[in-house]
């Protein structure tokens, strides 16, 4: 990588674990199934993806920046390819998974750039 290339900020695996576990904790839910998986990045560097299981349906939201330079993150809801019917009940529990995958986003996004600010990269 030549000098003149921008740094970038790289959010470990190891890193978002730490940050995972900071929610939870905050949340004090340990309901939430929720992992880092290892992202391959420019040059090979580990970026993390974070992604949550969701129980009251057959999904998972993956969580991650929007680009390697990037400071606000996205959330990705997997696709279904047939409807899915719920009790009253089960749409609660998955408004409320829902909810906190959002909140769990935000989160990862401010801590992203609470850290690229402390690391002097912007």
């Amino acid at each position: 990588m030549s000098d003149d290339a921008p740094r970038v900020p790289v959010r470990t695996k190891t890193l978002l674990e730490e940050w995972v576990s900071e929610f939870l904790a905050q949340e004090q839910t340990q309901e939430l199934s929720v992992k880092v998986a290892i992202q391959d990045g420019s040059e090979g560097l580990d970026t993390g993806l974070v992604i949550m299981h969701l129980r009251n349906a057959p999904a998972e939201v993956y969580m991650q920046p929007r680009g390697i330079d990037e400071l606000e993150w996205e959330a990705t809801l997997t696709a279904r390819t047939d409807d899915l019917t719920l009790k009253p009940q089960q749409m609660s529990g998955l408004a409320a998974e829902v909810a906190l995958a959002a909140n769990l986003c935000t989160f990862l996004q401010f801590k992203s750039i609470e850290w690229d600010r402390m690391s002097g990269m912007r």
